[in-house]
């Protein structure tokens, strides 16, 4: 029985140190073929881009490639026409800074590929059956996708309307500095100088692009295209003509000041008359319906006690 034991015990330990040296030989043999590796690599690209790309911050080696993945897929989405649009609805938000066509087109895959992932993953939590889980998942990717257009769209549809607001008092404004004798170009800067917004910022950069050489109307003509607004469009076609055919700059200014003011005049008393049609749904479905409960409420508890 002891020479079993002592037969066990010596083959137990033979097998572990022949286990031991096998494993010790692969690591090795790993680490041999692993130093061949990085030798030959370095051989092929040199000890100086080695070291550059091992240098590089997180942003260059793994954020700049990603995105450069998100915009080739964006590109591939989009149509060849969607892109002048999206550049377009750029200007007309006033150009953000830091964003243009190629980080909009990041964005839009960025947030297709966020709104697929919650589509697929809440209802699928909440017990959905496949076909909710399907579509949702495409709903939730298609919202993504077109959220940064209807952002976009958003932020120019805000920027227009606070330009048409304030359109009459800088016209006011550039009417009494051109009459008090400053030329055009002064009295521009006097308004974008002593106002605020959107309008100052295209003044802005009317001025600037006249500086760099452009001539007034065309810098003036480029000013309305980007914002593509009616009362703006006139103003500008009645500057131009006035400038090509020789008429007195602040008698165009005054009639166009005084056509503004009338105009949102008119808005106002087109919005009062909005507002009774506006405000029926929220009174139907939300005011009577909590008024009948305060008021008739206690009559019907009265009348279901006396009859009941």
């Amino acid at each position: 029985m002891s020479q079993l034991v002592l037969a066990v015990g010596l083959g137990a330990i033979f097998l572990s140190i022949t286990i031991v040296l096998a494993t010790v030989g692969v690591l090795t043999s790993e680490r041999a073929q692993v130093s061949r590796s990085m030798a030959a690599l370095s051989r092929m690209r040199g000890p100086s881009d080695m070291q550059a790309e091992l240098d590089k911050s997180f942003e260059e080696r793994v954020l700049d490639p990603t995105r450069a993945r998100l915009l080739a897929l964006g590109r591939r989405l989009t149509p060849a026409g969607q892109l002048a649009k999206i550049a377009q609805r750029l200007e007309s938000a006033g150009s953000p800074t830091g964003w243009d066509v190629n980080r909009v087109l990041s964005v839009k895959v960025l947030a297709a590929g966020v709104g697929l992932l919650l589509g697929f993953t809440l209802p699928l939590v909440a017990g959905g059956s496949p076909g909710l889980v399907l579509g949702a998942s495409l709903s939730g990717a298609a919202l993504g996708f077109f959220a940064p257009d209807l952002a976009i769209y958003q932020i120019a549809y805000n920027r227009k309307d606070q330009i048409r607001k304030d359109l009459p008092d800088a016209l006011d404004l550039l009417t009494i500095t051109v009459e008090a004798g400053l030329a055009f170009d002064a009295a521009v800067t006097q308004v974008a100088r002593n106002t605020e917004g959107p309008l100052a910022d295209e003044f802005y950069r009317v001025l600037q692009e006249i500086q760099l050489g452009l001539a007034r109307s065309q810098a003036l003509e480029q000013m309305a295209e980007r914002i593509d607004l009616e009362e703006l469009n006139i103003f500008v076609s009645a500057v131009v003509q006035a400038d090509s055919l020789g008429i007195p700059i602040a008698q165009v200014l005054r009639v166009q000041a005084k056509e503004m003011r009338i105009k949102r005049s008119q808005r106002a008393e087109e919005a009062a008359k909005k507002a009774p049609v506006k405000i029926l749904f929220p009174l139907i479905f939300c005011i009577l319906p909590s008024l009948f409960v305060v008021v008739l409420g206690p009559s019907g508890v009265r009348i279901f006690h006396t009859f009941f």
